[in-house]
């Protein structure tokens, strides 16, 4: 219907994850699940949710478009809040350098990793990256995402920054799934700044992100922090200033070493810290108190052959965990939500509830949405799954491919696998 009116009914099972901010250590756990449940959608909101029968005393089918649901699970619409998904070109031969032995940081320092794709997508039109970013949204739909977040750090100069942050506006336009941008020109030093950091930092701060926010092209910044690419000084300076052109907060933090980037994280009130492979007790705490949402993208760590993230430890120590994808041409080339899920409980411990959590309601607190999605409550928005089976237990179940069957957004069908995938 054009009014975006729907009622799902019969369903076996609703998880709401039921909240609006993020949930923090055992919270976690806490999916809210109503048995036997129906769903109403008005005007793309959540009007009501409950039993089955209530509802359907309450709401007259015959105004809204009906979807039986017997049989099956409703959950909230994933919230992929890491990914890097307009690039140009690829680099398969980099992953098989790696799959003899060299490791990410040889490869960069030999030419390849970032800098490689930032030639690529310096080259590509604005036309080829909009049709090659309309079909990677396509599937991160069609494995239950519709919200995602993307980030820039392909172009490294002003020009092609722009260029990448242009393109994921016209994206979210026009495709069904939502697109929350973020700066990322820290995201390597660029050849023609070679061993002239300092100065490309500059370059950010005084050419780059005030157009970016003058332009309104994203809400969040980001650096990756680490060692041999920004020290905990120079992301402090960029972040600052980025504050002050009124940028949330992101960061890439401790994924090589052990740096320092989650307490930086906290010190800078970040809204989050991602990756995380290495990061201290200390600053699993000082996260923990700060607010700050731990993002793990167990795809990655896999890519690269490393040990996972400490999710387990990060939410025993009272974190707010979140999962996503990292999807990116170099260090893990996977939309793959099912995978994520799989990785996230097999190798890291995590629960089918927590990882639930953590792609849901957490993945909208780590895009600071969890007041807008993430959740099946009355007001949000009405972005929600139904699975092919009756429980969300299946989703890791079923190793690395998708239970989802449909996919509403903003109270409209988007994706139906019976159909053959995206629907608007």
């Amino acid at each position: 219907m054009e009014n975006n009116n729907m009622l799902i009914k019969n369903a076996k099972e609703i998880v709401t994850c039921s909240g609006f901010t993020a949930k923090q250590g055992r919270d976690m756990s806490d999916l809210h699940i109503i048995e036997d449940g129906a769903v109403v959608i008005e005007e793309g909101r959540i009007k009501a949710v409950g039993k089955n029968d209530e509802i359907l005393k309450s709401f007259d089918e015959k105004s809204y478009e009906v979807i039986d649901a017997a049989g099956k699970a409703v959950l909230p619409g994933f919230v992929d809040s890491h990914t890097h998904l307009v690039f140009g070109g690829y680099r398969a031969e980099e992953f098989s350098w790696r799959l003899r032995g060299d490791s990410y940081m040889d490869i960069m320092q030999r030419g390849g990793g970032i800098v490689n794709s930032v030639k690529a997508t310096r080259e590509a039109p604005s036309e080829e990256l909009l049709e090659v970013g309309m079909s990677r949204l396509d599937s991160m739909l069609s494995f239950g995402v519709t919200t995602v977040e993307g980030k820039s750090g392909y172009g490294l100069d002003l020009e092609t920054e722009i260029k990448q942050l242009k393109v994921m506006k016209k994206l979210d336009s026009c495709h069904p799934l939502d697109i929350i941008g973020t700066f990322m020109g820290a995201h390597a030093t660029p050849v023609e700044y070679k061993g002239r950091t300092d100065e490309y930092v500059d370059y950010i701060i005084k050419d780059m992100m005030p157009l970016v926010a003058k332009e309104n092209l994203a809400e969040f910044s980001d650096v990756f922090c680490e060692k041999n690419v920004f020290s905990i000084e120079q992301t402090r300076r960029i972040q600052n200033k980025a504050k002050e052109l009124g940028f949330k907060i992101k960061l890439h933090a401790d994924e090589i070493v052990q740096f320092g980037g989650g307490e930086l994280a906290a010190e800078l009130g970040a809204t989050s810290a991602d990756h995380l492979l290495q990061v201290s007790d200390r600053g699993i705490e000082d996260m923990s108190k700060a607010g700050v949402v731990a993002t793990l993208l167990p795809c990655t760590a896999f890519s690269l052959k490393e040990s996972f993230a400490r999710g387990r430890k990060m939410i025993d120590m009272g974190c707010a965990v979140a999962l996503a994808t990292d999807f990116n041409p170099g260090s893990c080339f996977c939309e793959s939500i099912p995978l994520v899920f799989a990785l996230a409980a097999l190798q890291m411990n995590i629960s089918i509830e927590e990882a639930i959590t953590a792609l849901t309601i957490n993945g909208a607190a780590a895009i600071d949405r969890a007041h807008e999605i993430g959740s099946i409550d009355p007001g949000k928005k009405g972005d929600i799954l139904i699975l092919e089976f009756p429980s969300y237990k299946f989703i890791p179940y079923h190793i690395g491919v998708s239970t989802v069957e449909k996919v509403i957004k903003n109270g409209r069908l988007a994706f139906d696998k019976k159909k053959g995938g995206r629907i608007c």
